[in-house]
């Protein structure tokens, strides 16, 4: 039987989708989710939530779908204990170093691999099958013939996303919110750089619009086909949406599901009919048909979800909330200490009522956030609401549900949660103990790192310790085209790496081509998306590759690894792969993956952390960007033609680059990432390999030469970033407490 699976960022969201028909439910917690900005669920909440929804007959996932650094590794460690012992249905995960985790010592868990794992391909979902991977969570970039596809040549069940909000990007490739300010996607802290409003500046005038927002997808009408695809799972996005948003979504799904073989055509208008009650943005079938992005992408779009109804024409002064606390304090809401009280603008002849649902948009597109209006404030010729605090005059607001659309549904949770009392433990000194026994791991011939026979025994060997031949020390350089390879000969690399893309492919199939560097110089970079499209001809090339006489290639998805074991290939793990802590680290070792480019979103104290243990032997394992033009959209799609402009600029005035290829887009920042000047004290810590990447941008040998020297010299570069090197990951605690130390400093 199919199964619909709803979206629960908040209790009443679990009580919408359950009572409206939802077959299994996904939920984060408050922690290692994707969607970070939403409620979430505490533990006794959690706790309550899987027996009730276990006792209808339904399912319950939970979303640990981020990636983790070193530092977190006891903290999830502690999370999966509690887990396995309340009893979800599976963990939605994207970390491969959790994946390792959970194999090792929490088997009774059962894993679906996120959509932020970029599984787009059988050979990718076969590879995480081997790994314990029951279900994968397909891309969004899939047309239904790829889909139909996948599922014949995988036992795994496959889960597909039929409705909600879409990202203009690859699935779980996206840098840009991280790039901006350290709110990584990959940890559920995305800031919605595809939302934001761009200007290109052209000889004639400005013009803005939102280039890189997607409209909603909706597949309703291809229910039937996915059923008959063989597809596991119906989801729906939405975890940041309100209760009555996720009920009106699985009603309408529910009713097609339920009503289609009898007659399709009425099935799908009256389920259509319940859909135009989401208060959501204008619908697209994105690339499900082969589409191009024309249909997706429209710059005049609001970026919000909602009708538009106006901005905040007014704050409350400390003197008017003080005496709106006052006159009415019965009213106020339960987040009192958390709100603001504003008076709105309705541009659009429409004001708020108690009860409806309304969104709000900063001026900087950096916070967006729905509430309920509780109480409506008269107070000076002043209409006044509560509203989330962050937010001030201009701001936008859109009307997500009007009063007479909202629910009242029956609760899946007991009112006394008392008895639920279940919660996380640090065991710091058991885990102490078992990052001690992989110090050994990764050297001796063979070490059993889990506990007991009953969970997995893993071998390693002296083949984990690379060739120094095969795999030398020294800087690598990446290029995206065969001239930009004759551009790097003044100044040799020791290696160079060049992307497999439709300019360089001819040169590395045909043995008859002749290249500037012999082929034991060249690493072949694979690109991180991997279509069941492109399967057959990607498999064949690098088959020709081998036959060439190439020996050694840069993976970057699950796919790749498919299509390479076995091959007596030098595999290194790029950056797309996300080596953020010992675990994932660990993975690729048993899958024979020799060294690892260190992901570009990685801190110095990150990489350090995951590599203390291990003396220099790992550490020479490792390959340090130094410099690049990160890209941080990657789109599937050349973008539309009607895009003619090359560069955009955002509200800061940063510029951005565009590039499209016949078969993807990119965009990538004018400001590049370089830490050219931390070269000589990374060296004295034992790293002694470097990558210069200037994939998808045009190597010119003057700048070429300026760039490497600073290299040889351990100098810095101007007008560059450093990404997330020095401060990591963006971290509200680290971030709260700066500011009380800063408010401390100007005090004294």
């Amino acid at each position: 039987m199919v199964e619909l699976l709803a979206p629960c960022g908040s209790v009443e969201t679990l009580n919408a989708a359950i009572n409206e028909g939802a077959d299994a439910v996904y939920l984060g917690l408050k922690t290692f989710n994707a969607r970070m900005r939403s409620t979430n669920f505490s533990w006794s909440q959690f706790q309550a939530a899987v027996e009730m929804v276990h006792k209808r007959g339904k399912k319950i996932y939970v979303t640990l779908n981020t990636v983790i650094t070193e530092d977190e590794l006891v903290s999830m460690f502690s999370i999966l204990q509690f887990l396995q012992e309340v009893g979800p249905d599976a963990l939605i995960v994207q970390d491969l170093g959790l994946v390792q985790l959970v194999r090792d010592f929490f088997p009774r868990l059962k894993l679906h691999a996120s959509t932020q794992m970029n599984i787009a391909s059988s050979k990718a979902a076969n590879a995480m099958s081997r790994s314990g991977i029951s279900r994968v969570v397909l891309a969004r970039e899939l047309s239904l013939d790829e889909i139909r596809t996948i599922k014949k040549n995988t036992s795994c069940e496959l889960e597909v996303f039929v409705h909600g909000a879409l990202c203009i990007s690859e699935s779980g490739i996206c840098l840009f919110s991280s790039f901006l300010g350290g709110k990584s996607a990959n940890r559920g802290m995305c800031t919605q750089a595809c939302r934001r409003l761009y200007t290109v500046e052209n000889s004639e005038k400005k013009i803005s619009g939102y280039f890189f927002s997607p409209y909603d997808l909706q597949l309703l009408e291809f229910i039937p086909e996915l059923v008959d695809a063989g597809v596991s799972s119906f989801k729906i996005e939405g975890r940041m949406k309100s209760a009555e948003y996720v009920g009106t979504v699985v009603s309408a799904y529910r009713y097609m599901l339920d009503n289609y073989q009898n007659n399709r055509h009425d099935a799908f208008t009256n389920a259509r009919r319940i859909l135009e009650n989401d208060f959501a943005r204008k619908k697209t079938t994105f690339l499900f048909l082969d589409n191009n992005l024309d249909k997706t992408l429209n710059p005049q779009q609001s970026a919000g979800t909602g009708i538009y109804i106006g901005k905040i024409a007014s704050v409350a002064s400390a003197s008017e909330e003080k005496q709106l606390k006052r006159n009415k304090p019965n009213d106020l809401s339960e987040q009192s200490g958390k709100t603001q009280f504003a008076s709105l603008s309705s541009e659009e002849g429409f004001m708020p009522e108690v009860g409806d649902s309304i969104r709000l948009h900063n001026k900087q597109d950096t916070k967006r956030e729905s509430c309920k209006i509780k109480q409506v404030y008269e107070l000076n010729g002043k209409t006044f609401f509560e509203i989330p605090l962050g937010f001030s005059v201009g701001d936008t607001v859109y009307l997500l549900q009007t009063k007479s659309m909202t629910k009242r549904y029956p609760d899946i949770l007991p009112k006394n949660l008392e008895r639920f009392t279940k919660k996380p433990h640090l065991h710091r000194e058991r885990f102490a103990k078992i990052k001690q026994k992989m110090t050994t791991f990764f050297f001796d011939s063979e070490v059993t790192v889990a506990e007991s026979s009953a969970h997995s025994k893993s071998k390693s060997n002296k083949k984990q310790i690379i060739n120094e031949k095969e795999i030398p020390n020294g800087f690598y350089v990446q290029v995206s085209s065969i001239q930009d390879l004759h551009n790097l000969l003044n100044m040799r690399p020791k290696r160079v790496c060049i992307n497999y893309n439709e300019d360089t492919r001819n040169y590395l199939v045909d043995k008859t081509k002749v290249l500037p560097f012999a082929k034991s110089e060249i690493f072949i970079s694979l690109d991180p998306f991997v279509s069941e499209a492109q399967l057959e001809s990607l498999e064949a090339d690098l088959q020709a590759c081998l036959d060439a006489g190439f020996k050694n290639f840069i993976v970057n998805n699950p796919a790749h690894i498919s299509l390479l074991r076995n091959t007596g290939t030098n595999l290194v793990v790029g950056p797309y792969l996300y080596v953020f802590n010992r675990f994932a680290l660990r993975w690729l070792h048993e899958n024979y993956l020799k060294a690892f480019v260190s992901p570009l979103e990685n801190s110095f104290d990150n990489l350090e952390a995951t590599l203390t243990d291990f003396g220099t032997q790992l550490r020479n394992n490792a390959i340090i960007t130094v410099f690049s033009y990160p890209a941080l959209f990657r789109i599937r799609k050349p973008l539309p033609d009607t895009y003619s402009f090359t560069q955009v600029s955002d509200k800061t005035g940063d510029m951005y680059r565009l590039l499209s290829t016949p078969s993807q887009s990119f965009v990538l920042p004018e400001r590049p990432f370089s830490i050219t000047e931390k070269i000589a004290t990374l060296q004295k810590k034992g790293y002694q390999k470097f990558l210069l990447d200037f994939s998808h941008t045009s190597v010119k040998k003057s700048d070429y030469k300026i760039i490497f020297s600073a290299c040889l010299n351990s100098e810095g570069l101007t007008d560059t970033s450093k990404f997330n090197w020095k401060e990591g990951f963006y971290n509200t605690e680290k971030v709260e407490s700066m500011k009380m130390q800063r408010t401390n400093a100007e005090k004294k």
